[in-house]
């Protein structure tokens, strides 16, 4: 399009001599409808290569994303305990997004300067060498100068997002907090502390705002001076005849023309360092070996018998020792329960039944087979975990149960009866919109105990061959606990069950009980065999029978 300028003014120059008028006309109407033409085709094509790029860098955003959240499905519990969930949300957004910016427009705009810029030199030089040099100068020290504006903004915008996050989390903590917030009268603190880090994050947002501006002043006056450049000197090698109008013209397009990629090497310098960083940091989690695999994929069927044999278990990056030699039997339809002070390893032998870490030392024996050889995906789906910490997610009351389930296809009548089992239909009616009612933010809504009894009410309609209780009755009266268990008592004639409970109440009538004490099983026996040994578990059930009263 320059040296059709070029080849277009010279033209009419000549004609603008000879004086005729018309042809002048003809020729100008002509030269616009070309290069109207060619302003469209431009735009075509400009349109077709930001549509095969970044489109392209879409997609591989979109499988970037797919790759690191299945990388987050195949890692193990310890890996959770390790990494904090704000860390593991940044890399999965933040760090992919930063890639996907140099793999769309970092690349669009490195290959279109490379490729620009050898067919605009070579036709530059081709005109004046002399020239060419001069007008040419401002661009390098434009790419410099955004590189280091674009680097500064970068350092502020990375402060900007950090006051941001913070802001965040205390407004957050605050909003999940407010009812201990008020308990103790602590709004005008919480207020003045937030205004504190709001003036922060005005401060450094103002700070980005300024060097922001120094932007575009950047590249117009750098863009004026080769513009001024070009006519300047081109205007003065027009006397010696050494340079014609329309080539001074073809300079200015020229200029125009690499404007923007040489603005662009700052940035796409600037998106390269960052991309980087977050392509490092993504590689760390997807280099990471998931320590539980499971290696097999043959049909299994949980007949209910489970064995731990001499299991020992330390936890990792501590000499905190949460089992000791641990040996025991649950034969199928057993319910086994667990007892013991906090910190004794009542939920690791939990954890170690479901296989979310292996022991250090000895086995457990699943049906008779090593839990390590035994298809874990299949022995997960017959079983069911009913945690202390109950999570309940921001959807319906019914979806949340339906939650438990394996099958595609569950109806009302079955999410109605596990409820009835869980002893919490009678609250779920309480609500205008019963099961469709719409629970907030972990289950805001609900009370301590409703929350668990939803979610024993999910465990339950999964119908699994083999329940884990994990203290779930701790946030539930006495009189509802008895009545959840009678419920219960039918279905664990089927199943292998293991309670773990800090109250007597909840496992007295299991089959079989331990007692932890120092990492250890000091007693095993039934209620009332444990009641005659008169010994830690008889302590503790007296100890609660007093507080009751």
């Amino acid at each position: 399009m320059p040296l059709f300028v070029q080849s277009t003014v010279d033209n009419l120059m000549v004609t603008d001599k000879i004086g005729n008028f018309n042809e002048a006309l003809i020729l100008s109407l002509k030269i616009g409808c070309i290069y109207m033409l060619l302003s469209l085709g431009k735009g075509f094509f400009l349109f077709l290569t930001r549509q095969t790029i970044i489109i392209t860098s879409r997609f591989i955003e979109y499988d970037l994303k797919n790759e690191v959240y299945d990388q987050y499905q195949k890692l193990n519990y310890n890996f959770y305990k390790k990494n904090n969930t704000g860390d593991l949300m940044n890399r999965i957004s933040e760090d992919v997004t930063q890639v996907r910016q140099y793999i769309g427009p970092g690349v669009m705009y490195t290959v279109n300067l490379v490729v620009l810029f050898t067919m605009v030199i070579r036709e530059m030089i081709a005109i004046d060498l002399y020239l060419t040099l001069f007008v040419l100068f401002p661009l390098p020290l434009m790419s410099f100068l955004i590189y280091k504006v674009s680097s500064k903004m970068n350092t502020l915008s990375g402060e900007v997002q950090k006051q941001q996050s913070f802001i965040s989390t205390l407004v957050q903590e605050s909003f999940s907090g407010i009812r201990v917030l008020k308990a103790y009268t602590r709004e005008s603190e919480t207020k003045k502390k937030f205004d504190e880090n709001t003036k922060d994050y005005k401060k450094r947002q103002m700070k980005l705002v300024l060097v922001n501006s120094l932007f575009m002043p950047t590249i117009i006056f750098l863009i004026g001076l080769s513009t001024v450049l070009s006519i300047y000197l081109g205007g003065i090698m027009t006397y010696s005849k050494s340079i014609t109008l329309g080539q001074i013209l073809a300079f200015i397009f020229f200029v125009n023309n690499l404007t923007w990629p040489f603005a662009s090497v700052g940035w796409v310098t600037s998106v390269i360092q960052r991309a980087a960083a977050s392509q490092e940091r993504i590689n760390e989690f997807l280099k990471v070996e998931p320590e539980i695999v499971n290696t097999n994929v043959d049909r299994f069927k949980f007949n209910g018998r489970i064995e731990f044999k001499g299991v020992t278990y330390t936890y990792p990056n501590s000499d905190l020792t949460a089992l000791n030699n641990i040996s025991f039997e649950i034969s199928a339809g057993e319910t086994l329960g667990i007892v013991g002070n906090t910190g004794s390893g009542k939920s690791t032998i939990l954890n170690l039944i479901m296989r979310q870490f292996d022991p250090d030392s000895g086995q457990i024996l699943i049906d008779g087979i090593d839990l390590k050889k035994i298809n874990l995906d299949a022995y997960r789906n017959q079983s069911a975990v009913i945690p202390q910490e109950v999570f309940l997610f921001s959807d319906s009351i019914e979806n949340n149960i339906k939650f438990g389930s394996t099958e595609p296809e569950v109806s009302d009548e079955e999410v109605v009866d596990a409820s009835k089992k869980a002893h919490v239909y009678h609250n779920i009616q309480q609500f205008p919109d019963g099961m469709k009612t719409l629970l907030g933010e972990r289950g805001v809504n609900l009370s301590g105990g409703q929350k668990q009894r939803v979610s024993i009410a999910r465990a339950l309609l999964r119908n699994p061959k083999l329940l884990l209780m994990d203290d779930c009755f701790s946030a539930v009266d006495t009189e509802t606990e008895e009545i959840i268990l009678k419920n219960l008592k039918n279905e664990f004639v089927s199943k292998t069950g293991v309670i773990v409970s800090h109250r007597i109440s909840s496992l007295r009538n299991a089959d079989n009980i331990i007692v932890l004490n120092g990492h250890q099983i000091a007693e095993v026996g039934n209620h009332q065999e444990l009641m005659n040994l008169n010994g830690i578990y008889a302590e503790i059930y007296e100890r609660q029978l007093a507080e009751e009263v």
